[in-house]
């Protein structure tokens, strides 16, 4: 039987989202088997709860409704969402809550890389919620951030999930970049033509700019970006998509499940099969991307660190032997 587990910090659905109150009821479609998670219950994951709540973080496993929640924690591996809990943007497949974000939290920086060190964090990943109202969009909160990171953690390698930055002078993306992360990720989420329904308040060809003045101004960093499938796009759309990913130089691609958090947000058009997700991840490969992960239940930050890792291993051994 599947468990229901409520991330949403005792808020209700009316309460959490709004400004999404006006748009029409769409079906809630039953998850097939492959979806259904276990509810969270083990020590590992109430030390991480723990560790989260001390330090006064926020974190994208809880706000938008991961449901991989339950695993990562108990390994306490935790992806935080820094720049508050509160979007300007309101895309239709997020459970991150919109409205006016408050006052940024000068401690933050410093708490994450505390956190990170007492999760023990060999790989972490730092995300965001959208701050159109920011001049800098939240970039030089992400610039304290690593660098925190770097002098809390210097041995923990640092993935970032930027927002767009959209209408941002570039100096301040530039910051972001020279601040040197190991993985900048910035996700397209959909294909082209799903945008105006699913992120309005974005842009496809910004957003894969972005990933492509990282490689221009970081040759040797990583970059990362995401797709949800399950929205209605067609096969040759997203394989129109990782085309124009590697044309940007993207070295990593996640690609996974979208799951419907409420009725006010975008239906489930349908639930795309394992096998499917394993053909995705065959055509992905040979396209030329680093590393590759999709399935169902993967998300940016599933299993991310171990990915790297791998990755970053099998380099040294080809380079040994070279």
């Amino acid at each position: 039987m599947a468990t229901v587990i409520d991330t949403t910090g005792g808020r209700t659905p009316a309460l959490r989202h709004p400004e999404k109150q006006k748009r029409p009821d769409t079906p809630v479609q039953r998850k097939p088997a492959w979806i259904r998670v276990k509810a969270p219950v083990s020590k590992g994951y109430a030390e991480t709860k723990k560790i989260v709540r001390d330090k006064n973080l926020v974190t994208v496993c809880e706000e938008a409704g991961c449901p991989n929640i339950g695993e990562c924690w108990e390994k306490k591996h935790a992806t935080f969402m820094i720049l508050g809990d509160r979007c300007t943007r309101a895309c239709a497949f997020c459970n991150v809550a919109t409205g006016l974000p408050g006052p940024l939290d000068p401690d933050e920086p410093r708490n994450v890389a505390v956190a990170t060190r007492e999760m023990g964090l060999e790989h972490v990943v730092v995300s965001s919620v959208d701050r159109d109202d920011l001049e800098d969009g939240g970039a030089g909160h992400f610039v304290k951030t690593i660098n925190a990171l770097r002098d809390e953690v210097p041995n923990t390698t640092i993935e970032i999930l930027t927002p767009d930055f959209l209408r941002k002078e570039s100096r301040f993306v530039d910051a972001v970049i020279d601040a040197g992360p190991d993985v900048f990720n910035h996700n397209l989420e959909t294909v082209p033509r799903l945008y105006l329904s699913i992120r309005p308040g974005s842009r496809y060809y910004h957003s894969l700019r972005l990933l492509e003045r990282v490689k221009e101004r970081a040759p040797s960093q990583f970059t990362k970006s995401g797709l949800m499938v399950g929205l209605g796009e067609s096969k040759e759309e997203v394989m129109q998509v990782m085309d124009d990913m590697r044309s940007a130089g993207v070295d990593f691609l996640t690609v996974g499940q979208y799951l419907q958090p409420t009725r006010k947000h975008a239906a489930v058009e349908r639930f795309v099969p394992p096998e499917e997700f394993a053909l995705l991840e065959t055509i992905a490969r040979a396209k030329g991307f680093l590393m590759v992960s999709a399935s169902p239940l993967t998300r940016s930050s599933y299993h991310a660190g171990e990915d790297f890792q791998r990755l970053r291993a099998a380099r040294e051994a080809k380079l040994r032997t070279a």
